[in-house]
Formats: C-alpha cells, sequence, structure tokens
C-alpha cells in the first residue's frame, strides 16, 4: 500500500533486513525516518535489504511490511528488493575492476584479527584468480569523518578509514556497504534516517560515493533502544515482534523515546490523526542523540 507524498526534493528511506519481525527498536526507527521525511514534505520509500539468505527469516519481509501498514506507516512508490538488484551490483564491481578500482583477497578473518582489526593490504599487488576470493576496494578516497545532523561531528580511527574493505564477499555475496550505496543512489535518497549501530560503516559508504562519483545524502543516525541488558533491541537478541492490536499506544511510546511533545488526547484520535499530530510536531533537534536506557 502506498501513500501519495508532496513533491519535494527530499526523498527518505526505511530498509529493513527480513531477519525477523518488526520490534520496537526497528519501529522507533521507522517512525523516525517517516516523520523526517514527512514533516520535510517529501517521499518516504521502503526497500527490503534481502542480500544475506543465510539469515533472513522466511516470510518476514510480507510480515515487515504488514506491520508498518498496521502501525499507519504509508510508503511511498513500490517496494525496493535488493534480492532483485543483482545485476546493478554487478555492473558497479565490473566497472570498479576494468578502472582499477578493486581487488581479490584471500586472506582470513583470523588473519586480519591477528593484525589488529583493520586489513592491511596484504593482496593489494598479489595476481589472486577470483577463485575463493573476496573483492576489496583500492582505497583512494578515505573519509575519517562526517557530519551528523543528530550526532555531531563523527570521527573514526585513520586505519579504518584507510582499509581497503570488502565490497564482494568470499561466500559469493554482495557486501552490505556496496550494495547500500548503490541502492540509496539508485532511489535518489537525500537523506538518511537510521540506527546508531550504523554510524560506523557510514565512513566507508561515503568513500564509495566518492569513488562512484554519486552525490552523497545528509545522515541522521537515532538513539538505540536498549534493553535490560544494556543492549541494543535486535533479532539477534530475540527482540518481541510488536504487536498487532491498537497501534496508537507504541507509537505514543516510540514519539516518548524519541523525545517529541506529548500529543493531547491521543486516545481520542485515529492512527492516522495521531500520525499526523506527530508530523506537525516533530522536531529532530529534540530527540536525544543517545539513550541509556
Amino acid at each position: 500500500m502506498t501513500q501519495s507524498g508532496h513533491s519535494s526534493l527530499y526523498i527518505g528511506r526505511f530498509a529493513p533486513s527480513p531477519s525477523g519481525d518488526l520490534h520496537f527498536g526497528s519501529l522507533v526507527t521507522a517512525l523516525g525516518s517517516y516523520l523526517q521525511a514527512r514533516a520535510c514534505h517529501g517521499k518516504w520509500l521502503m526497500r527490503i535489504d534481502d542480500i544475506d539468505p543465510p539469515r533472513e527469516v522466511p516470510g518476514a519481509d510480507k510480515r515487515i511490511l504488514q506491520a508498518l501498514e498496521h502501525y499507519g506507516l504509508y510508503w511511498d512508490g513500490e517496494v525496493l528488493y535488493q534480492s532483485q538488484r543483482h545485476d546493478a551490483y554487478r555492473a558497479i564491481l565490473d566497472q570498479l575492476k576494468q578502472q582499477g578500482g578493486s581487488y581479490y583477497c584471500t586472506c582470513t578473518r583470523q588473519r586480519i584479527q591477528q593484525l589488529g582489526g583493520f586489513y592491511d593490504g596484504h593482496c593489494r599487488h598479489l595476481p589472486l584468480p577470483a577463485h575463493n576470493a573476496a573483492i576489496r576496494l583500492k582505497q583512494h578516497h578515505p573519509i575519517y569523518g562526517f557530519y551528523d545532523k543528530l550526532q555531531g561531528h563523527i570521527t573514526v580511527p585513520t586505519k579504518m578509514a584507510e582499509e581497503d574493505f570488502i565490497i564482494y564477499r568470499k561466500d559469493s555475496l554482495f557486501a552490505y556497504n556496496l550494495v547500500v550505496v548503490i541502492d540509496d543512489n539508485y532511489q535518489g535518497v537525500t537523506e538518511i534516517v537510521r540506527g546508531a549501530d550504523l554510524i560506523e560503516p557510514t565512513v566507508r559508504q561515503l568513500s564509495l560515493y566518492q569513488h562512484l562519483n554519486f552525490a552523497t545524502p545528509d545522515y541522521v543516525h537515532l538513539p538505540l533502544v536498549l534493553n535490560k541488558e544494556g543492549n541494543k533491541l535486535s533479532k539477534q537478541n530475540h527482540a518481541q515482534p510488536i504487536p498487532l492490536g491498537d497501534p496508537r499506544p507504541l507509537l505514543i511510546d516510540a514519539l516518548s523515546f524519541l523525545n517529541q511533545p506529548t500529543i493531547a488526547g491521543w486516545q481520542d484520535l485515529t492512527t492516522d490523526q495521531l500520525l499526523q499530530q506527530a508530523i506537525v510536531g516533530w522536531n529532530i533537534n529534540a530527540v536525544p542523540p543517545k539513550k541509556s536506557s
């Protein structure tokens, strides 16, 4: 189901992976990105990041979309599935190879851990065959930091910024950093609103934007919802799926988590009316960069 947005240059998106059902933490992220897009009179696009079949749960993509609709979060246009975009990814890999911008690597994860966690360019000048090898980007545009609209200026270790990182995995799967850049550019995304657990890879993605001569989006990394143990609420931590009963109380909880204005008399509003008031009252600057609980 789609809902027409206002004509605007602003394009946001929500891109869940179908590794489990939507939980409260992902609802918070979805709501934050939705409200930012609607408050900017822009489009809110939907993408299913299904590039890692071993981690995917059958039917999770459909349940995620059903849950979003149940909570009144309607997107613009068709849902884009990364599993249907392999030709586009291969074309970019071929382009980088032809330009001398990538190379094959057979280094093990254990070797890199022994180096301290960052790859040292060991295979950069070795004539390795494609068989049983990953593909790494030959780093020519290191990004040492970036500005996040919520978190402020983010800097990363020099070794991370300068690392030749993997863009195609040894197990014949496309790397997340590659496909997210290709698809965000393809969809014309102007601002990415997502969870703070994805701050670190941002410099790699910005580096790829430079290598591919793509226009770079703005970034907003929302605070993570933590469980009682202080860990990120996630599918891996068996977070409970959001219920498909009355969506309004959980939407109010999500707005409260994002430190948005209290909507008086929300019990008397429809879900759509509640969300319309949330859009009018949305203030990205009120969102706390981090949550302690």
